[in-house]
């Protein structure tokens, strides 16, 4: 059995780790962090225990349904009826349902028809390879036509990809769309699910099987290089200490990994920094009303500069009475000015957003107010993406890496990070001296 450090608490790297500790290996986790999780980890906000970003769960998310049933943890789930809206130039739409599409005022039947026809024909879809070389635009556009693009997805795009906007892969857009729409109970009610105490529920569960398997945790240990001789890995060196390993397996984003990893071919580097990600600025707000019945809201208004709301108590009620959640996510590449204001300025702004959305608002609804950053929060996917990612069995014998890129096609989510966990843990250990 070989001795294997895994770098990063959050769920990928933790259901790694319950992998490879199922298997008989010795493993050791770091994190660079105070607490495990990574993007999904919690925070106090104002005395509430909240997620840092926000999840949600969809009725296809397997592998998260069979490790909560391993941590005896599924009386933890629950399930809302959610609504979804799109503010579209000033107005609040409904939408989400056949009802809501057809009284949209901006789209013309035949729009409406193709719409749903491609809604429809991407829920059934089951092999994403042929459209990974597609563009996504283009995809959209032969089924939906120019007018609804303009109308239901330019803003979004551009808000959330900025420069890389036209250059997306429609397998990667595709199963978005196909996650939420099979996500319902019936065509008129979308259905998303919540753990009850939030993410953390199930990262403590897991951190406490990691312990009660023989792993250890290290928290606040950051890595500063994987150390590695004639080609092969060799160990780890923290600020502190050089600690030999067998294999090494990180889960932090890819893009550290060329800075870690000196003993990586330069060509393999190349590769790995040719993958790019656009970092996050998430305000959530504490308000003492909500700003509307919706889970989700898309935006498209020339007057703001975020893609959406999302209403997490609208999602899950929680305890604390008079208390909803918002979420305000501002993607957008280091390179934007708006990532060099301050926290407190993005926070004004979403403020400043909330009267055009409900003219009821009053700034004395606010309660608390948050900003969080992560950096390499969304890997870009133009089509043919699958190529360009590097493999998880490196050119250094016995390093392994995956990240949020290795969920490709599919979204970002707790439930990807356990598959990709788990894959990863099989990869590492199969191939593992």
């Amino acid at each position: 059995m070989s001795n294997f450090a895994i770098i990063g608490s959050g769920p990928m790297g933790l259901m790694a780790a319950l992998e490879l500790l199922r298997k008989g290996h010795q493993v050791d986790i770091y994190e660079r962090d105070d607490r495990i999780g990574g993007m999904s980890a919690d925070f106090d906000f104002d005395g509430l225990r909240i997620e840092r970003y926000y999840h949600f769960i969809c009725k296809t998310d397997y592998p998260l349904f069979k490790l909560l049933d391993e941590m005896q943890l599924s009386d933890r789930l629950h399930w809302t009826d959610t609504k979804m809206g799109y503010y579209y130039q000033g107005k609040l739409h409904k939408w989400g349902t056949p009802f809501a599409l057809l009284g949209f005022p901006h789209l013309g039947l035949v729009d409406k028809v193709r719409y749903a026809l491609h809604v429809m024909h991407t829920k059934g879809i089951k092999d994403w390879a042929a459209l990974d070389r597609v563009n996504a635009r283009e995809w959209i556009t032969r089924w939906i036509g120019p007018k609804a693009y303009k109308v239901m997805w330019e803003k979004a795009f551009a808000l959330k990809f900025f420069e890389y906007q036209n250059d997306l892969s429609a397998s990667w857009i595709g199963t978005r769309i196909k996650r939420v729409a099979l996500s319902r109970r019936n065509i008129f009610n979308e259905s998303m699910g919540y753990l009850e105490g939030g993410s953390a529920v199930l990262l403590e569960r897991m951190a406490e099987e990691v312990r009660r398997l023989g792993g250890n945790l290290h928290l606040g240990q950051p890595i500063d290089e994987i150390t590695s001789a004639s080609g092969k890995v060799t160990g780890i060196r923290t600020p502190t200490s050089h600690t030999p390993y067998d294999v090494v397996v990180s889960t932090a984003p890819i893009q550290y990994v060329p800075g870690l990893v000196p003993g990586l071919p330069p060509a393999f580097s190349r590769q790995v920094a040719a993958i790019e990600n656009i970092p996050v600025a998430c305000v959530i707000l504490k308000l003492t009303h909500p700003v509307s019945e919706n889970f989700w809201m898309n935006i498209s208004d020339d007057r703001i500069a975020i893609p959406g709301l999302i209403e997490y108590s609208n999602l899950n009620p929680g305890k604390g009475a008079g208390e909803h959640i918002v979420y305000a996510p501002y993607y957008m590449p280091k390179t934007h000015p708006k990532w060099q204001w301050t926290n407190q300025q993005l926070i004004d702004e979403v403020i400043s957003y909330l009267p055009m959305i409900n003219p009821a608002f009053k700034p004395e609804w606010i309660r608390a107010s948050h900003c969080h950053r992560y950096e390499y929060a969304q890997t870009i996917c133009p089509p043919g993406f699958q190529e360009m990612l590097p493999p998880m069995t490196t050119q250094l014998s016995g390093f392994y890496m995956a990240d949020t890129a290795y969920y490709y096609p599919e979204d970002r989510s707790i439930n990807e990070s356990i598959a990709v966990g788990v894959r990863l843990a099989e990869t590492a250990s199969t191939q593992a001296p």
